[in-house]
């Protein structure tokens, strides 16, 4: 059981990872006989049993397509639908639910932003800055609008450490620049970059930001008015929520500037063969049926994560990744790829010369989860001069014994090789 202390309270805050775990029926079970240890956190979390009894009470009891319908289910989907909206809002500290978009999940946050926003404000020779860590939902979808209108991608530089280079990020501005799109924390290295320093540089060149807060919002507190973030986006199923459910944050006063990113039902106001007008916010950037259901159960995830306190689960991962830094150093051969001043709770490692992919086959067969390959990351890779890593990351459950069951495992498969 550990204890932490609110800064903002004298109110001692009980995180007894016991009773956190129970919650969590799936890590009760084994692997191959062995105990489960879940350490892939960064490609999904998994789920609560309140999470999943919100999907199957709605889908038993308020089931109905939202909107528009005057009978009693539909309007209750609605209200449930909504009322979500709002959950997101406030877990984010946006101004406004027309702020709110939902959408499957960060990458199709960033397909649609990188759309709407090239369609209606990017011409041929028009720039958008990135950094070496991004993952490829935020380098491939520019590439797609380079090749589709000409647009340049920049890229921002990092150090041996994992680290982003801000003065040759602030050399990369010109009179061409429209947009910058950054990782909040890296899914490879876990470095926390300086988002709101480099939004208010970005500001400073009426440039506005995109924030791929996927790796961020799981771990810590987001404030997106304290970042002073254009946009910002993130998944649910990483946040202990399902998946094909995301977010897409904008400032209401460019998400007005903003054409639709598809057509069809809900984002309408009127159609005919000859003329159609869009919906208000933020009806406008949904087109069809939501995953209605998807959006009960991601605001149950946020309720659960806040009543857990952010503050708490940052502490509580914080403390996990220094104990799994020091253990992991203490095996032979091991390099760790990553080692910013501000990390969060990924470490992705190499041994030796044990090929990732062999390191994590053999770490299954002792029950452990974790990630190999590059992680969606390739150019990243090519930046560190490797094919892959094998990659650890924490949640609010994980403890310190499964950490040193990892370790025992590295130990037990390098003595192999």
């Amino acid at each position: 059981m550990v204890f932490f202390i609110l800064h903002s309270s004298f109110f001692i805050i009980m995180y007894d990872i016991n009773k956190i775990r129970e919650d969590f029926p799936i890590l009760s079970r084994e692997v191959y006989g062995k105990p489960l240890i879940y350490l892939d956190n960064g490609a999904t979390t998994q789920k609560p049993r309140q999470v999943v009894e919100a999907i199957t009470n709605e889908y038993y009891s308020v089931n109905a397509n939202v909107h528009r319908g005057v009978h009693f289910l539909s309007q209750q989907a609605t209200e449930l639908h909504e009322a979500s909206r709002e959950t997101v809002r406030r877990f984010i500290n946006a101004r406004s639910t027309n702020e709110i978009i939902f959408t499957r999940g960060t990458t199709e946050s960033i397909n649609l932003l990188a759309s709407s926003f090239a369609d209606s404000q990017m011409e041929a020779g028009d720039e958008v800055i990135v950094s070496t860590m991004e993952h490829h939902s935020d380098i491939v979808p520019w590439q797609l609008q380079a090749a589709k209108k000409g647009i340049v991608m920049k890229v921002i530089p990092m150090n041996d450490k994992g680290e982003l280079l801000q003065d040759e990020y602030k050399k990369l501005f010109s009179e061409k620049t429209k947009l910058v799109c950054v990782m909040h924390v890296s899914n490879v290295l876990g470095t926390v970059n300086p988002v709101k320093e480099m939004i208010a540089e970005a500001h400073l060149h009426g440039v506005p930001v995109l924030v791929d807060g996927a790796q961020s919002v799981p771990h810590m507190k987001v404030d997106v008015q304290d970042l002073d973030a254009d946009f910002f986006a993130f998944s649910g199923h990483k946040v202990y929520g399902p998946t094909g459910v995301g977010v897409l944050y904008g400032k209401e006063e460019w998400l007005d500037k903003l054409p639709p990113y598809q057509g069809g039902g809900e984002m309408i106001q009127s159609v005919s063969f000859e003329k159609t007008t869009f919906n208000e916010l933020p009806f406008k950037f949904e087109a069809g049926t939501p995953d209605y259901i998807g959006t009960t159960a991601l605001a149950k995830a946020l309720d659960y994560v806040s009543a857990l306190g952010m503050e708490n689960i940052e502490a509580h991962e914080q403390e996990l990744t220094r104990y799994a830094m020091q253990r992991l150093k203490q095996i032979e051969g091991m390099r760790i790829f990553g080692e910013a001043e501000h990390k969060s709770s990924v470490i992705s490692f190499l041994v030796g010369n044990i090929h990732h992919l062999d390191m994590g086959t053999l770490l299954d067969r002792l029950g452990i989860a974790v990630r190999t390959g590059h992680h969606c990351a390739q150019p990243l890779m090519i930046r560190l001069g490797i094919e892959g890593t094998v990659r650890a990351s924490f949640g609010l459950y994980n403890t310190k014994e499964e950490i040193d069951i990892l370790a025992a495992g590295i130990e037990r498969v390098s003595r192999m090789f």
